[in-house]
Order: structure tokens, then C-alpha cells, then sequence
């Protein structure tokens, strides 16, 4: 009996350790939520801060959804902030200058980045130079670009239906007195049915299959972790101006990648390339197609991340995105993806995507000069990796 016991308590101690080293970042998400709520006297979780949260950091994590696939193959891209930069002024002359659509104007700059990515993929692709140079390049060349196009000087204003991009909110017919968006709430019930079907799901045909998964209780836990957060988030926003738009962009966008890399045979032969070229190729995978790919959806992506970020600014300026690929990549590996390649979530970038935001607003809000910020922030990066590094040989 005390054997039988003993063995579930390391099971149990088994199941505990897995799931802190699968979710560390939320967990350390949620310590900075409370910690920073205390600190402030109950300002930082005000519905008018949990939206500023979203908004202000909505490009990078649009970045960061596109970096993980980068990350995925081993490699980095250090242009995105340059990119992000040069596409500003390109929207700003056709929408300011030119009087387009943005209807027309946002396809064109998406394009645009396509075009970027389709460059600098060819040559780290097909030509072979490594990712780090030919990237490096590209955050030179479009950085000089923008400062070339725009002459030094910012464009401003964009027209209002394209600021609504980052700063418009989901249109609400269901407003109660009280000024609670009804509508809100009920996409979020909504919402959260899905993730926790989603889950029970994913739970159920790994057991058809054989596989191991967490205890009931611990199951249970994450369902009502999940559902508590999402309702949680969505009654926040309802106590305001409902859904921000770019949430919605957002989610979408994380929806789509979360199912590519999941659901589909190109993101498993992302994560074979990243876990092993040499293998993957002979496999048969074609890796220089796929590395071509990620190249041009992260420039897409850098492009939608530019135009988000114009919008919020509501001006092309010289010196929008800079340092962003940092953000982007610190993001990505605050979520837990690997430095080698082939291990990362976009749920995981999603996270650490916003850790940098809570931490960035929160000691803000306490008065934190930006010199303590940064150093905060690279302490907080090497803790991530360290977690990596720990979580790899434990397994």
C-alpha cells in the first residue's frame, strides 16, 4: 500500500512539474498581474489599463506570431522593425498624399511585405546565406529606405477609418443602463465555450490514441483556469468601450496560426526542419520552400504589424519600430519556444508577448525609469531561457 502510494505522489509530483514547465509563463504572467495590481493600489487591472495593455502592444504581438515560425527553423529575423517602419510611409504617401482607400492601400502594403519576405527568403533559402546576415542587411537597407522616403520629416493624420484599425472598438447594440456591453460579454461566453470544448476535445482523442495526459483534477483546474480568464478579460473590456478591433485581428490571426501549426502537415515540417534539418530533408521535406514561406508571411506580418502601429500613431515616422525584432524574439522566447529550433506555441508567444507588456506598463505606472525597465526586461529573458534550458534537461 505504501509503494502504491509513493507512486502516485510521484506521478502526481510528475504531473505538477510538467504542467509548471508547459504554462511557466502564465504562471508568471499571473504573479506580475497581482503583484502589479497590489503595487499600484488597485490601478493596474482598471479596464481602461487592460485595454491600453492590448493596444499599445498589439504589433508586437502580431510580430511575434510571425516570429515564432522563424524561430521554429533554427533562425532569427532581426529586419521586422525596419520593415515595420519602411511600410508606414508607404501607406502615409498613398492614403495622405494620394487621397486611396485604405480599403486598396492596406492590400497594397501587405503586398509589400510579401515582396520584402520573398527577398530575403530567396537568399537565405535557395542561396544559402545565413539568416542573421542577410537579416541584418535587410534592417540597414529598410531603415535607410524609410528615412529616404520620408525625408527626415513624419506624415500625419491618416484618415479616421484606418485609425480605427488600432484604436477602433467592436460597434455594441446590446449597451445596458449601466453602460455594460452586453454584446461583449456574450461573444466571450461564447468564446470560452469553444476553448474549453476545444480542450475536452484535444483530451479525448489523445487518449483514444495512447497518449498520456493530466489527472482529472488538474484537467479540471486548467478548464476553469481558462474559462475564468476569458470571462474574466471580457467582463474587463464590457466595463469600457466592449472589444477593441485589433483584438479581434489579433485573435483571428492566432486562431488561423494556432491551426496551421497544429492541424496541418506544413507547420508538423516546420517543426521537423527546426528539430532537424539534415532528417527533415531526406524525409523528403522540401526545407527550401518552406524557409522561402516563413520569410514571406513574417514580412506580411511586419507589414501588418507597420500598419497597426501607424494607425495607433496616427503618423509615419522615421523611427517607428525601433528595436521592435527585439520585443518580437524576447516574446517569442519568454513563451518557451527553443533558441535551436523546432520547440514553441503561438499561444506560448501570445504570453510572452504580453509579460513584456505588463511589465512594461506596470513599471510605467509606478514611475520606473526606462534605463531599470530595460534591465528588468534582459534579467527577465535570461530567467526565460534559463527555464528552457532546465525544462530540456529534466526531460
Amino acid at each position: 500500500m505504501t509503494h502504491v502510494n509513493d507512486k502516485t505522489k510521484f506521478n502526481l509530483k510528475e504531473q505538477i512539474l510538467t504542467l509548471f514547465s508547459k504554462y511557466s509563463m502564465v504562471i508568471i504572467l499571473v504573479a506580475l498581474l497581482i503583484a502589479f495590481q497590489t503595487m499600484t493600489g488597485g490601478i493596474f487591472l482598471r479596464p481602461l489599463n487592460i485595454t491600453n495593455i492590448i493596444l499599445q502592444n498589439s504589433h508586437i504581438l502580431i510580430l511575434a506570431v510571425g516570429m515564432l515560425l522563424v524561430v521554429l527553423l533554427g533562425v532569427v529575423d532581426l529586419s521586422v522593425g525596419s520593415v515595420m517602419a519602411f511600410v508606414g510611409p508607404i501607406a502615409g504617401i498613398l492614403m495622405i498624399n494620394q487621397k486611396m482607400s485604405p480599403w486598396l492601400v492596406v492590400p497594397i502594403c501587405l503586398l509589400v511585405g510579401a515582396i520584402i519576405g520573398a527577398w530575403q527568403g530567396f537568399w537565405v533559402a535557395y542561396v544559402g546565406i545565413p539568416a542573421f546576415i542577410v537579416t541584418l542587411a535587410g534592417l540597414l537597407m529598410f531603415r535607410g529606405l524609410t528615412q529616404v522616403v520620408l525625408g527626415g520629416q513624419s506624415l500625419a493624420p491618416f484618415p479616421r477609418i484606418f485609425q480605427k484599425i488600432s484604436t477602433g472598438y467592436l460597434p455594441d447594440v446590446l449597451t445596458t443602463g449601466s453602460g455594460l456591453k452586453m454584446l461583449t460579454l456574450i461573444l466571450g461566453l461564447i468564446l470560452t465555450l469553444i476553448l474549453v470544448w476545444g480542450q475536452f476535445n484535444q483530451r479525448k482523442k489523445r487518449q483514444s490514441n495512447l497518449f498520456e495526459v493530466e489527472s482529472n483534477n488538474l484537467f479540471i483546474a486548467k478548464i476553469a483556469f481558462t474559462a475564468l480568464v476569458v470571462m474574466g478579460l471580457s467582463y474587463t473590456f464590457a466595463l469600457y468601450q466592449g472589444f477593441p478591433v485589433i483584438l479581434l485581428i489579433l485573435g483571428t490571426l492566432v486562431a488561423i496560426y494556432h491551426f496551421v501549426t497544429n492541424q496541418t502537415v506544413v507547420g508538423r515540417q516546420i517543426y521537423a526542419i527546426g528539430g532537424n534539418r539534415k532528417a527533415a530533408e531526406l524525409s523528403g521535406i522540401n526545407d527550401k520552400k518552406l524557409t522561402f514561406l516563413v520569410f514571406v508571411n513574417m514580412g506580411v506580418l511586419a507589414a501588418l504589424a507597420g500598419l497597426v502601429l501607424a494607425a495607433r500613431l496616427n503618423a509615419s515616422t522615421p523611427q517607428a519600430g525601433n528595436s521592435l525584432e527585439l520585443d518580437a524574439m524576447a516574446a517569442v522566447y519568454f513563451g518557451g519556444a527553443s533558441t535551436s529550433g523546432g520547440i514553441g506555441r503561438i499561444m506560448g508567444a501570445i504570453v510572452g508577448g504580453l509579460v513584456m507588456g505588463v511589465l512594461n506598463n506596470g513599471m510605467s505606472i509606478l514611475g520606473v525609469g526606462v534605463d531599470w525597465q530595460q534591465a528588468i526586461k534582459g534579467l527577465i529573458l535570461l530567467l526565460a531561457v534559463v527555464i528552457d534550458i532546465y525544462n530540456k534537461k529534466r526531460k
